[in-house]
């Protein structure tokens, strides 16, 4: 069922997971890397769309994006062109965050595909995919130029949450998933846990209910006026049974306990498959305490352990991950840390960015999304 492959052309490379159900929706995820640095961004921008539509036309055929996430070395100059480049084929949610990759080019793409749904830009901007019960709401590059970080996040999740009620959703029983990008992290993430708690409270989502798998992580704007932007996934037509939280207590403790408000992953079961979310996870115990400081490769492996001790939760292992994205702060650390995944997971379509993590302590963070087969009578197919 989930099959992975790598290919590599002149200009890029691409990395590609697939879950292939017949008669039903087919999952996949896309990783395309430019591979030459010295290339201009003109020209890398080229090939990593090049190589997408290749796919597109061929091994993907009949599959249609629901959400793309451009990877930039530097918004302020790149935004602008790769706008003029999509808006012409503007077929999904769409995020554009400056994280640099590592690799030392200047853009990677991942790309979420699905065959076998139906798609659409709703009036309020969320992108609709629907298939049988359920209509999936993606919402990509959310932004406001509001005085700070506080206040912007505050009007995000506000916004965010009147266009889930025009659609007859919530966001404590709605939404799935949330990534908060942050301007200068190490300054500006102390007002986006503080909005973020504070609208929490006014949607029921508390310590005793439940909060929403998350990542919040330093990332960039093209406009330096906008110091936080927000990607978000939620679902029409769930019902409560069907999600799941997962929290690893041998592990991790309850993100509230050191102020801020997230899951640690989410699970949500459908009748034919289990979908599984694991939100920004890095080198932490269950005391709330940073593992291994100052130490790359002890950290990635307590990681690692992290994410395991969550997927197990979920009934899912590191085989049944369709991507992962890797975050480190110190751009030195990539070589080392990209020969420990390469050893580990050398077919999981990833990409390794540059992006401080929301505490200094925290040299890397992982996030990642899997889907595995199950067979549920009590749920309408996915």
């Amino acid at each position: 069922m989930n099959n992975k492959q790598q290919k590599q052309t002149e200009k890029t490379s691409t990395e590609i997971f697939k879950y292939n159900v017949e008669n039903g929706v087919s999952e996949y995820h896309v990783m395309i890397h430019a591979c030459c640095p010295e290339d201009t961004y003109e020209q890398q921008l080229n090939a990593v769309v090049n190589a997408y539509f290749t796919l597109l036309e061929g091994e993907l055929h009949g599959a249609v994006a629901v959400f793309k996430r451009y990877f930039l070395s530097d918004a302020a100059n790149q935004s602008d062109m790769l706008l003029a480049l999509t808006t012409e084929s503007s077929d999904c949610a769409l995020s554009i965050v400056e994280q640099p990759p590592l690799n030392g080019t200047k853009i990677a793409l991942w790309a979420y595909l699905q065959s076998g749904v139906q798609t659409r830009v709703l009036h309020n901007g969320l992108f609709e995919v629907k298939h049988g019960a359920y209509r999936h709401l993606w919402s990509g590059n959310a932004f406001n130029r509001a005085a700070n970080s506080e206040y912007q996040t505050r009007l995000l999740l506000n916004d965010y949450v009147m266009q889930l009620m025009e659609q007859g959703c919530k966001l404590a029983d709605n939404c799935i998933r949330t990534w908060f990008f942050v301007q200068n992290v190490d300054v500006n993430y102390a007002g986006v846990v503080k909005a973020r708690n504070e609208v929490f409270v006014t949607q029921n989502l508390t310590e005793k209910t439940h909060y929403i798998s998350s990542t919040g992580i330093g990332g960039r704007h093209a406009d330096p006026k906008v110091s936080v932007q927000m990607d978000a996934y939620a679902v029409d037509g769930i019902k409560s049974g069907q999600v799941h939280f997962l929290y690893a207590p041998t592990h991790l403790n309850p993100t509230y306990e050191y102020g801020v408000s997230f899951e640690r992953g989410t699970y949500v079961d459908y009748g034919d498959r289990r979908q599984v979310f694991i939100s920004g996870t890095a080198s932490i115990n269950n005391k709330g305490e940073v593992v291994h400081p100052g130490n790359i490769r002890r950290q990635t492996e307590r990681m690692w352990e992290n994410v395991e001790v969550l997927l197990k939760e979920a009934g899912c292992t590191f085989a049944d991950l369709g991507q992962m994205i890797v975050y480190l702060r110190d751009m030195a650390d990539y070589a080392v840390v990209k020969e420990m995944y390469d050893k580990r997971f050398p077919a999981t379509p990833k990409v390794f960015v540059h992006a401080p993590v929301c505490r200094p302590g925290w040299l890397i963070e992982m996030e990642c999304m899997g889907v595995k087969r199950l067979e549920n009578t009590e749920y309408a197919p996915f």
